[in-house]
């Protein structure tokens, strides 16, 4: 299996390229994980993390699925939040999504998708809560705009978690921020943010699509 073979070799010029910059690196790193973000993102293979903000290993803790979506039943979902509110502390949370996110494009359509439909009727929610602004707008607007309003309805739902609202009551607690990414340009937009104390959710702006990439 040379293709398994060629992995294994990247990885080790990649451990060696760090150990010639810093001998310590990954000594150091074993000892500890203190990531100041918890990063709740797309699988989508052209979305990693730490590589778009350009942060190494060590400074972001990550849980990804389709189409970034935090629902108060996913116990995966909910464990990490809870383990990076609480053991590590974490000042911020970001949900981030991006233009042409598959999950939300599949969600539009009547296709019978089988099992992740299931998982897609929560971005049909967001569809159905916001219907009378999406169905003014051509195929193609609605969908990068649902990929934004999904970004906001997650950050609520983060928001309203007793993870966060217990650490917030506290006097503790991460800032919850909502970003979409743009596949065509590689930039970041930041959508809304929620802290701790404000009365509801602050939406920055209503729709940063016209500012983004034509194209997914």
């Amino acid at each position: 299996m040379p293709e398994v073979k060629r992995l294994f070799d990247r990885n080790r010029m990649w451990a060696e390229r760090l150990k010639e910059i810093n001998p310590d690196y990954f000594s150091n790193l074993a000892q500890q994980q203190s990531p100041e973000i918890l990063w709740i993102g797309c699988a989508d293979s052209r979305v990693p993390a730490n590589q778009i903000i350009d942060l190494p290993p060590g400074e972001v803790f990550v849980h990804r699925n389709i189409a970034n979506i935090v629902v108060h039943s996913d116990l995966n979902c909910l464990s990490v939040l809870q383990y990076a509110v609480e053991v590590l502390q974490v000042g911020w949370v970001i949900v981030c999504g991006h233009y042409g996110c598959g999950g939300v494009r599949a969600s539009m359509m009547d296709d019978d998708n089988g099992l992740i439909d299931n998982w897609l009727n929560h971005i049909r929610n967001v569809q159905r809560l916001h219907s009378a602004e999406l169905e003014l707008l051509d195929d193609h607007r609605r969908e990068r705009r649902l990929c934004e309003l999904n970004v906001i309805e997650q950050v609520r739902n983060v928001a309203e978690t007793t993870i966060v609202r217990d650490a917030w009551k506290a006097g503790a607690g991460p800032e919850v921020h909502g970003w979409i990414y743009g596949l065509g340009d590689g930039l970041l937009r930041q959508l809304c943010v929620q802290k701790r104390g404000d009365g509801e959710l602050n939406v920055l702006r209503k729709s940063l699509e016209e500012d983004c990439d034509v194209h997914p």
